[in-house]
């Protein structure tokens, strides 16, 4: 594992099934527990707030600062207070929702440049469904697929995201062959189930929780179950 990890999460952000995970992230670092629930911003104020709680509680779980930056636009992402409260995090965590949403909020802004540079610092970043798919390459809109899809914004460019991977198939299930059909080369393609997290990165990674992390190819997936380790080229 990486000085300052990465985890990638299938489900279950901020709830008692995570706390392990989200505790290992922290320990040792700043008690400062950044949460951005921009992904689920266009759900409106009563989403954000059930983020907020949630984000709340785990925070009092662990025994550290919850510092909510409230970005909901483009123009909040390229506040400077908002920046500001970044600095000096211990865990940044993007939590769910519309994952191009997200990605096009927050990409080339003032509030990712401070996340990439507390991250580059030694603050650990986590994003968990939509917030997991934004962080690689890849943030599609889930439910139109045949549409352009947005980037996503690139902290490990070489991977994309299938969260929520036990399920989403039964939900979405044209998300799979489109991912696959569109999937660059040497880009690994990932299946995350439900609390799940491959944390690590940007190559070498642990599987932890419940669950396991599938790597996913045209004819075959091959499976990693909690506890095991997995490469990404």
């Amino acid at each position: 594992m990486t000085s300052s990890p990465i985890a990638l999460v299938g489900s279950g952000e901020y709830l008692p099934v995570m706390t392990e995970i989200e505790g290992a992230l922290i320990a040792g670092r700043a008690p400062r527990y950044v949460q951005l629930a921009t992904a689920a911003a266009p759900e409106g104020e009563k989403s954000l707030a059930r983020w907020h709680q949630l984000g709340k509680k785990q925070s009092d779980r662990l025994g550290v600062e919850q510092v909510i930056v409230d970005v909901r636009t483009r123009e909040d992402a390229e506040n400077p207070a908002f920046a500001a409260a970044i600095e000096g995090a211990g865990l940044i965590y993007l939590s769910g929702g519309n994952p191009a949403y997200l990605a096009e909020t927050l990409r080339d802004t003032a509030v990712w440049r401070a996340i990439v540079a507390t991250h580059q610092a030694g603050a650990a970043v986590a994003g968990c469904s939509a917030g997991a798919m934004a962080l690689s390459d890849w943030a599609p809109r889930i439910r139109d697929l045949n549409r352009e899809q947005p980037t996503g914004l690139g902290l490990v460019p070489h991977v994309r995201v299938i969260p929520h991977f036990d399920t989403m198939l039964s939900r979405v299930p044209d998300v799979l062959r489109n991912a696959l059909l569109r999937l660059p080369g040497g880009t690994t393609l990932l299946g995350i189930d439900e609390d799940t997290a491959l944390v690590g990165g940007p190559h070498e990674w642990e599987v932890k929780g419940r669950q396991s992390v599938w790597v996913l190819g045209l004819s075959a997936r091959q499976e990693f179950p909690a506890g095991t380790n997995l490469t990404t080229p």
